[in-house]
C-alpha cells in the first residue's frame, strides 16, 4: 500500500503560480479582445475562439493526467502479479524441498 509520503504533491506556491498564470492570461486576452477596434462580430469570433481554446487545453490536461494515471496502475498491477508468481514459485519449492 501507497502511504501518503510516497504520493507526489504539489507545493501551495506552484498551485497558486498555476492559477495565478491561467487567470492572469485568460483575463488579459479577454480584455484584450473586449478593447480592440473592430466590430463587434470580430470580438465576438476572438472570443469564441478563447473560450474554445481554454476548454480544449483543461481537456487536453485531464485526458493526459488519466492516461498517466492508467498507466502508473496498469504498472503496479503488473508488478503485484509478478511478485505473487514469484512468492508462490519460491513457496512451492520450498514444500518440494522439504518433502525431498
Amino acid at each position: 500500500m501507497i502511504s501518503s509520503e510516497e504520493v507526489p504533491k504539489d507545493t501551495a506556491a506552484w498551485i497558486f503560480q498555476v492559477w495565478a498564470s491561467f487567470a492572469l492570461s485568460t483575463g488579459v486576452t479577454a480584455i484584450g479582445i473586449a478593447y480592440l477596434p473592430v466590430d463587434a462580430w470580430i470580438r465576438a469570433f476572438l472570443g469564441m475562439g478563447l473560450l474554445f481554446s481554454v476548454g480544449s487545453s483543461l481537456s487536453l490536461a485531464k485526458t493526459l493526467r488519466d492516461n498517466h494515471e492508467s498507466r502508473r496502475l496498469r504498472n503496479r498491477l503488473s508488478e503485484a502479479k509478478a511478485e505473487k508468481i514469484i512468492r508462490d514459485f519460491e513457496l512451492a519449492d520450498g514444500t518440494r524441498a522439504a518433502a525431498a
